[in-house]
């Protein structure tokens, strides 16, 4: 492979970011986010690093489940502007270096969407068997509902027509019928028209959910996974190198059927929900066994394929892959309180209140989050360590309007009643006037500094996307220290995840004393012995990313 290779399969080294239109910045001063206020925040994320940008729905919506219950799938939410404000930040987002995905919600549709209004009058209305029905009364499905504190089952009774709708989300959600091939025909000219605007790929919501097809309707579409094929070839048809982000919270073992096998002709890009859960448990127990374990089982995928990293998204922070015993644990160390927790499987907070706001430990978790092999990605205000309000309700805990000033409304919006705004502004000791943009931009130890050079050094390092990755043995279960390698290039990188310092012996194959270990993310080096042995010094919650750097090598550092 070539540093030149990185240009095409470009999703393996972004650095993803994701935030919602109405939350990021109020420009017209209605106390709503919009396009504009986007468009005037593009250089922030330029100057962060950002390569692609992920937007969640700004399409019209019923407002039931915070933008994901959408009225015209073709349509852009007035509160935020126009189809030509979103085209000027594609624009301008692009001339920054910068691709744009969008969220592509076409397992449901809201109640108040135009198909559904009609569907839900008559049985012989074309739009019908848009949606997926029953005659019979539906059996208890208490336990498949995907918010269990608002809904009892997955069966709504629709009187008009006197049969029930299925909706595995709200109520308020039906879900399409992806066995009729005109729903198939439509979620590819959903597709088509946003990509003809500009974005370079979807973010592709609860896929697994999106495929499933009711036994009887089996034979409209026996293979689903050959449509989720077709929409794939859509895709590279359509914009070369765009790319599908999608939402599979599955093991391992099955989400490589979602990549399409070693074929790799599905999605271009799963989220490791294995990996991060692993990690929140690792955390818990500073034992770094859990995601020790998960890196090494992590299957091995199409060399076009890729895994997403993170360690907070918009949703529930959820821990449901983890044993009952193993979420109490994650629980008790950073959600206590009933509060805190949601859904009886996850938590509504953000990593830095998790973590009591100590700056060792959140900059040792982004540290390791950007070393670990794949892409990372980043909710808003993870730059600058927001954090989270506990009276809203639910999931929008974490999706409180963005701190970029010490100023009114957190510089968000120059509204005057607080009432207007989508949520209330974080209070308290994660508030704007500790927290915010604008301090962090002028001071070089903030955490926003901090972040800016983690991803200029993983910019700087394509092995952490393109290599493969090795995990070292070392004597302290609290430290988990792994070899990235790929083309002429090799980094290892060293984390401590517990309170106390320690000496790290390692030995790296195929290095002498004629190799170096160079620091990336701080002043000093590290000679290597002879058969390739080192000893890394690492404080309490300490890391280290060290270049290889052999005899002759031409790789700046």
């Amino acid at each position: 492979m070539r540093i030149t290779d990185t240009s095409d399969l470009w999703w393996k080294t972004a650095v993803v970011y994701c935030l919602d239109v109405e939350t990021y910045l109020d420009w017209n001063g209605d106390g709503c986010g919009d396009f504009e206020g986007l468009a005037q925040r593009i250089d922030h994320l330029a100057d962060l690093g950002v390569t692609c940008l992920w937007l969640m729905p700004f399409y019209p919506t019923a407002e039931r489940d915070d933008g994901y219950d959408i009225t015209d799938f073709y349509g852009v939410d007035p509160r935020l502007g126009t189809h030509g404000d979103l085209v000027e930040v594609i624009r301008t987002a692009n001339d920054r270096g910068m691709r744009v995905i969008a969220d592509l919600v076409v397992n449901h549709t809201s109640i108040q969407h135009p198909w559904f209004q009609r569907a839900r009058q008559s049985r012989d209305d074309p739009f019908h068997d848009y949606y997926v029905w029953r005659d019979d009364e539906p059996p208890d499905t208490s336990a498949q509902v995907v918010f269990p504190d608002q809904e009892d089952s997955t069966w709504t009774y629709n009187e008009a027509t006197e049969e029930w709708y299925q909706h595995r989300f709200y109520k308020e959600q039906p879900d399409l019928n992806v066995a009729d091939p005109r729903v198939r025909d439509e979620v590819a000219k959903i597709m088509g028209f946003w990509l003809q605007l500009g974005l370079s790929g979807f973010r592709v919501d609860a896929v697994p959910f999106f495929l499933e097809v009711e036994p009887e309707d089996a034979g409209e579409l026996p293979d689903p996974h050959q449509y989720l094929r077709a929409l794939r070839a859509l895709l590279g048809r359509r914009t070369g190198d765009g790319i599908l982000l999608g939402e599979v919270n599955l093991p391992h073992e099955q989400q490589v059927e979602f990549f399409g096998g070693a074929d790799g002709d599905e999605l271009t890009m799963l989220f490791d929900f294995v990996g991060m859960q692993a990690l929140y448990l690792s955390l818990a127990r500073a034992d770094a066994g859990p995601l020790r374990t998960a890196l090494t089982e992590r299957p091995a995928v199409n060399p076009d394929s890729q895994w997403a990293t993170f360690v907070r998204n918009h949703d529930e922070l959820t821990l449901d892959k983890l044993s009952d015993d193993e979420r109490q644990e994650v629980f008790a160390a950073f959600g206590p309180e009933e509060r805190m927790q949601v859904y009886g499987r996850g938590l509504r907070r953000r990593l830095p209140p998790m973590l009591d706001g100590d700056p060792r430990r959140v900059r040792m978790v982004y540290s390791l989050l950007f070393s670990l092999p794949g892409t990372p990605v980043l909710f808003y205000g993870e730059e600058i360590g927001m954090g989270e309000d506990l009276d809203a309700e639910g999931r929008l805990a974490v999706r409180t309007p963005m701190q970029w000033t010490s100023g009114s409304n957190g510089g968000f919006s120059t509204v005057e009643d607080p009432d207007r705004l989508p949520g209330p502004v974080v209070d308290g000791g994660f508030a704007p006037e500790f927290v915010n943009v604008a301090d962090q931009r002028r001071d070089p130890d903030s955490l926003l500094s901090f972040m800016e050079l983690l991803i200029r050094r993983y910019r700087e390092s394509p092995e952490l996307g393109w290599g493969h990755h090795t995990v070292l043995d070392q004597p302290h279960p609290e430290v988990l220290a792994h070899l990235c390698s790929w083309d002429d290039g090799a980094l290892v990188a060293v984390h401590n995840l517990g309170p106390e310092p320690r000496k790290v012996p390692l030995t790296l194959e195929d290095c002498g004393a004629d190799h170096r270990l160079v620091d990336l993310l701080q002043p000093g080096e590290e000679a290597v012995a002879e058969d390739g042995g080192v000893e890394l010094a690492l404080e309490g919650y300490g890391y280290r990313w060290l270049r290889v750097v052999a005899p002759g090598s031409r790789r700046l550092v």
